[in-house]
């Protein structure tokens, strides 16, 4: 059976809350899962210790039976002290597209445009 540490969603339209739980893989997001192993409620300040509240023992426990964390989990077992911290890089993330590059060039073309004028200007001028 693939097991997986992830989060399902309680609370209303707008108001989440989070079970963290052990569940089969398979299983719907919010359907059935084997334990419950602690809870996250992203509307709390990020200081604040009712957050992200989890049985460590048990995670742990999952954890050496196999089970894998989802990339949210994995970020707060990381935060714990639970897992090593990852190597994360996405250089391309903070990449403008193709769409954007292209503005900035025309923009950069436009602005180059009246000061190549200036220059000749005062070229001639001499």
């Amino acid at each position: 059976m693939a097991m997986k540490i992830r989060l399902a969603r309680g609370g209303s339209k707008k108001r989440p809350h989070y079970a963290i739980v052990a569940a089969d893989s398979r299983m719907p997001r919010d359907g059935r899962f084997i334990e419950k192993l602690g809870t996250y409620s992203p509307l709390l300040p990020k200081d604040s210790e009712d957050r992200v509240k989890m049985d460590l023992e048990r995670i742990k426990h999952w954890l050496g039976q196999g089970a894998q964390p989802t990339d949210r989990i994995a970020r707060m077992l990381e935060a714990a002290g639970v897992l090593p911290k990852k190597v994360r890089a996405n250089a391309k993330k903070g990449e403008p597209g193709k769409a954007a590059k292209d503005r900035a060039e025309k923009r950069a073309a436009r602005a180059a445009a009246p000061a190549e004028e200036a220059a000749a200007e005062e070229a001639s001028a001499e």
